[in-house]
């Protein structure tokens, strides 16, 4: 078990609409091994990023458990769980959610300096790992200076800066253009292999997704190899 990064066991997940129930997830099981890149895929409405926020503990299930590193996440209090992602968990939406008022080093540091770390020793890494997006020379520019796969270098790097297990990925890619995500999807594949680090990837890129190790269908509320 010490090689599993996330390991997710009889996953429900529902919601009530009146009388109706609509059942996401149904007995969903998943493991991601260290290092390991799994792209996740199915129809819009298939419960992909659904899943995604249950592994990342932004979401609670109806019944089952989400494990990441032998903890399981939906019995932690806020504190704990908090303390969890930061240190073992990273993300990536289609959207960078990068704070405007921030430079790109700033942004890349926030985790680091949320976790508690001196701001020059925060800012050290933010600078390192920037470097290894691209990056060396607009760190001190704000996301409305930088383009947009600049921009999600930077929420890449951000994801990254804190050495997680593994980044949970959302649509990365799905705002860029043809050759930019291509250039993105390379820059996440190489930093994965480079740290170790799981990546666990919904797309719609197919593209993408045969890059990865595994393909996951998600389908009928459970994963189809």
């Amino acid at each position: 078990m010490s090689n599993v990064v996330i390991a997710v066991t009889d996953l429900h997940k529902y919601y009530q609409q009146g009388s109706n129930r609509l059942h996401v997830l149904r007995g969903l099981n998943l493991e991601v091994v260290r290092g390991e890149r799994v792209a996740i895929i199915g129809i819009s409405g298939s419960g992909k990023s659904t899943l995604l926020h249950l592994l990342g503990g932004l979401d609670t299930p109806n019944e089952g458990s989400v494990f990441v590193q032998g903890q399981d996440v939906h019995r932690m209090n806020e504190k704990g769980l908090c303390q969890l992602r930061n240190r073992s968990l990273g993300f990536v939406y289609q959207f960078h959610h990068l704070l405007a008022e921030f430079t790109a080093l700033e942004n890349t540091a926030m985790p680091l300096l949320i976790r508690g770390e001196s701001r020059s020793s925060a800012m050290a890494s933010a600078k390192e790992i920037l470097d290894k997006v691209g990056l060396a020379n607009r760190t001190e520019h704000k996301p409305n200076q930088l383009s947009g796969g600049e921009r999600q270098r930077v929420a890449i790097a951000r994801a990254l800066v804190t050495r997680p297990d593994c980044v949970l990925a959302d649509e990365p890619t799905g705002n860029l253009d043809e050759e930019t995500a291509s250039q993105v999807d390379d820059l996440m594949i190489s930093l994965s292999k480079e740290f170790e680090t799981s990546f666990v990837i919904v797309t719609h890129n197919l593209a993408l997704a045969s890059q990865m190790d595994r393909i996951c269908r998600l389908h009928n509320g459970q994963i189809e190899a």
